[in-house]
């Protein structure tokens, strides 16, 4: 058996999805991305049962209810992890049991994009089913333990979104709910609304694109919206390109956006952008007399 080595040429053939998160404060518009989208290859994941505001779009839905529907889903389109037991959930086992429920998983190659809103209320449903696990109560006095039940909460939300990362065909899109808070020397920051800090915290690590859907004003003071995408911005919103091809501002278009992604990269020189700092000047001191 030769080693298994990927070359350059194999790599740049593979089909490869953009996986990422668009967070905003609500009513900004983020479910209404969908309409940016070509309904034919979009599936829409509703965990909100809020889609008011796509009344009238032509794509496909799917309304996980359960925190178990939503790893029988994850697994579906993801297929099987081969490095987990069969116990554990997105294993061999566990695709084929959801394979015999839902027919062969190629009635999902139509679909080039998953469209999930919202991980805030994924998180809701995951916690929920945490609080019942036995993990959630003590060994010794058989009461809850919040502790663990956010322990459990964690990997479980890390393990959802770390497989669905890895399902390289497709296109991935989650919408959160962006808080406003204030830390304890009252300065203004920004934080995604999901029960827990472990996933808010590792989230960005995980996904390719991490992009805030922000109200800006033009200089006449209009408002309009626009995608917040790099890390280094002025207004401290959570952001990130790992493709390197996104401006600091973009159209809140997410076909669009993804057209960009994909397209020609910039230069080295353009992506890490460096200006060394201007050289301090030690004051002038007085001669002594």
């Amino acid at each position: 058996m030769s080693l298994p080595i990927i070359s350059a040429d194999q790599r740049l053939a593979e089909r490869r999805g953009v996986k990422g998160c668009i967070f905003g404060k609500s009513g900004i518009g983020k479910t209404s991305l969908l309409w940016t989208l070509n309904p034919v290859t979009t599936l829409f994941m509703d965990l909100e049962a809020g889609d008011l505001a796509i009344e009238g779009w032509a794509g496909d839905s799917i309304r996980p209810r359960t925190w178990q529907e939503c790893r029988d889903f994850a697994v579906f389109i993801g297929g099987p992890n081969p490095a987990l037991r069969d116990d554990q959930a997105y294993s061999p086992a566990h695709f084929a049991a959801v394979c015999e429920r839902f027919d062969e998983p190629s009635t999902l190659d139509r679909y080039d994009t998953l469209f999930v809103d919202s991980i805030t209320v994924a998180g809701r449903l995951c916690f929920q089913w945490c609080k019942g696990q036995p993990e959630a109560f003590s060994d010794k006095t058989g009461r809850p333990d919040v502790r663990g039940a956010y322990g459990l909460h964690g990997r479980e939300m890390i393990g959802w979104l770390t497989h669905l990362q890895h399902t390289r065909a497709k296109n991935v899109w989650f919408v959160g709910i962006l808080d406003e808070k204030l830390d304890d020397f009252n300065r203004r920051f920004f934080a995604p609304q999901i029960d827990g800090s472990k996933t808010g915290n590792e989230l960005p690590g995980i996904v390719d694109e991490v992009i805030t859907m922000a109200e800006m004003a033009d200089e006449g003071g209009k408002p309009y919206r626009a995608f917040v995408c790099q890390t280094l911005n002025q207004w401290g919103f959570p952001a990130k390109d790992r493709s390197g091809r996104l401006d600091l501002v973009e159209e809140p278009h997410l076909g669009r956006l993804m057209d960009k992604i994909r397209g020609p990269a910039k230069p080295v020189a353009e992506r890490m952008q460096f200006a060394r700092p201007a050289a301090a000047v030690a004051p002038e001191h007085p001669h002594s007399s």
